[in-house]
């Protein structure tokens, strides 16, 4: 049977706030650089209307608006530009002049309309709250290509008057009506039923759509925020990894999978560019120093990551086995067999043929036994661990790490220095000297000068684990990209076993290219 135009996917507006509501929260304060890269991320993610912050807050934040609006807000193809601003006059000035050289742009206007609110906060009854919206949205339309209404603690706000602000709100030129959960406390089941009655019940003109905003202090935004799609909402406001005020805000690269994944059920769908997704959320990590846990949903290193044996045959079977979604979707080349003391043979064998040793079947089995072992001691067990488990073949690492010594900067010379020693299987014992703008760059310099190669340090990510230090570094040698991982209780001696693992993947990656050249 043919799909109806009634059947066809909702087209679901995504509204990232990574640049207001995320950045405000403790810990993830960026500056007009970083906001600009970061604004460079989200228009290649294709999100259709950027908050990049609020005006009047500070002079920074309106300096960083005004730089991401002469750049980005330059392209035709580029989001919508949205300024936060509150229902004065003042605020809407600042988010004016912020916006200005931006071609798309728009307001995002906000009133706390719930009792608490109104009598702690703004010392106003109902009728004066109504006015000073409608005052304020006849001042903002016109001034900006959109304006868009919160009425702050929505959910705690009386059903009937909701309703009045909102009917108010529309009739005075507002083009979004967003009803936002501003402290995490409704259900799906609640929310659901809300934008259903809103959608259905509130007066407006036909252009005029409603968005959900949801934070996380139950742990229910990205719930609550498929639900309020489910009950008409045509916007979804949300934050790379979920960052935001408190708990956070509903991640965006949760909910926008989720509806790439489950067209079926929630009928909707978004212009974002999947394959993006994991591209800025290591920026956003990056950037702030704040890097997502390793089980979150979409994102984190377990996300595609595979221990268990039962499962690991299974994913070399047909990965969607146990995975319902790929990895490349999202951006990742692939996913990852982690070998620990649940994994089996198959993925043994697997990785132990990606780093180029083809064994024997005896010899495979004594390595295996050999393996399980090492693996009931650590919690992975790393590249370098199977190298030293296969090197009485002769096949073990290019590179040995011998000592490391870190000199940081002092007040006369702010660069830190890293010395390597190391033992190299054909060339012997080196000793080189690097330096860099941080610890890491000076120990990766080091060890391009040893391998004799042009590198960079691309990322580092850093856990405690314990009371061990677990470090990974991603790097490009030679135009290639390498990984390197390793955990110590010393975080130099991590940081340089992780490289050396890199260095090692390279090592057995130009051996492999060599021996297929000379096939």
């Amino acid at each position: 049977m043919s799909q109806t135009h009634e059947d066809a996917p909702r087209q679901i507006a995504i509204f990232d706030t990574s640049l207001r509501d995320g950045e405000q929260a403790p810990g993830f304060s960026m500056n007009t650089a970083q906001k600009l890269a970061m604004a460079r991320a989200l228009a290649k993610l294709k999100v259709d209307v950027m908050e990049v912050g609020f005006a009047a807050a500070s002079p920074g934040d309106a300096e960083a608006i005004h730089a991401i609006a002469s750049e980005i807000g330059q392209r035709p193809d580029t989001p919508v530009l949205c300024s936060l601003a509150r229902a004065v006059e003042p605020d809407i000035e600042a988010a004016e002049r912020a916006l200005a050289p931006a071609q798309r742009t728009r307001i995002h206007l906000f009133l706390g309309t719930s009792e608490l609110h109104l009598r702690t906060k703004h010392r106003m009854t109902h009728a004066e709250a109504l006015t000073a919206i409608e005052r304020a949205l006849h001042s903002a339309r016109g001034r900006f290509a959109e304006v868009e209404f919160s009425p702050e603690d929505a959910i705690r706000t009386d059903r009937a008057f909701l309703k009045e602000v909102l009917e108010c709100a529309a009739a005075a030129g507002a083009d979004v009506l967003n009803v936002p959960d501003t402290v995490g406390y409704t259900s799906p089941e609640e929310i659901h039923a809300l934008f259903a009655d809103l959608t259905t019940n509130v007066a407006r003109p036909d252009h005029v759509i409603f968005s959900t905003h949801n934070h996380d202090d139950l742990g229910m935004a990205v719930a609550n925020s498929l639900a309020a799609v489910r009950g008409g909402a045509g916007q979804i406001e949300c934050a790379i990894n979920g960052i935001g005020e408190r708990a956070g805000n509903c991640a965006l690269e949760e909910v926008v999978m989720a509806l790439r994944t489950r067209p079926d059920h929630y009928r909707a769908t978004t212009g974002v560019e999947t394959r993006e997704l994991y591209a800025v959320s290591r920026l956003l990590g990056e950037t702030t120093g704040n890097a997502p846990p390793r089980n979150k949903a979409i994102v984190g290193r377990n996300a595609f990551a595979h221990e268990a044996g039962i499962h690991q045959h299974g994913v070399l079977a047909d990965r969607r086995n146990y995975e319902i979604m790929s990895p490349e979707d999202i951006g990742l080349p692939s996913n990852a067999l982690v070998l620990g003391k649940h994994s089996g043979k198959h993925a043994l064998r697997a990785r132990l043929e990606a780093l180029g040793h083809d064994l024997g079947s005896n010899r495979f089995e004594q390595l295996f036994s050999d393996f399980k072992r090492l693996a009931d001691t650590k919690r992975e067990v790393t590249d370098n661990d199977l190298c030293d488990l296969v090197a009485e073949d002769g096949q073990g690492h290019a590179w040995e790490l011998v000592r490391v010594e870190m000199r940081t900067g002092t007040a006369g010379n702010s660069r830190p220095t890293a010395k390597v020693t190391l033992d190299h299987a054909e060339r012997g014992r080196l000793t080189t000297i690097g330096h860099g703008t941080g610890p890491f760059e000076a120990l990766t310099d080091a060890f391009c000068v040893a391998a004799e190669v042009r590198g960079t340090l691309d990322s580092v990510d850093a856990h405690q684990l314990g009371r061990e230090m677990e470090i990974e570094v991603s790097l490009t040698v030679d135009g290639a990209g390498v990984s390197g991982r390793s955990q110590h209780t010393d975080v130099v001696v991590a940081a340089a076993e992780a490289l050396l693992a890199a260095f090692n993947n390279h090592a057995r990656q130009a051996r492999a290219t060599r021996l297929a050249d000379a096939a």
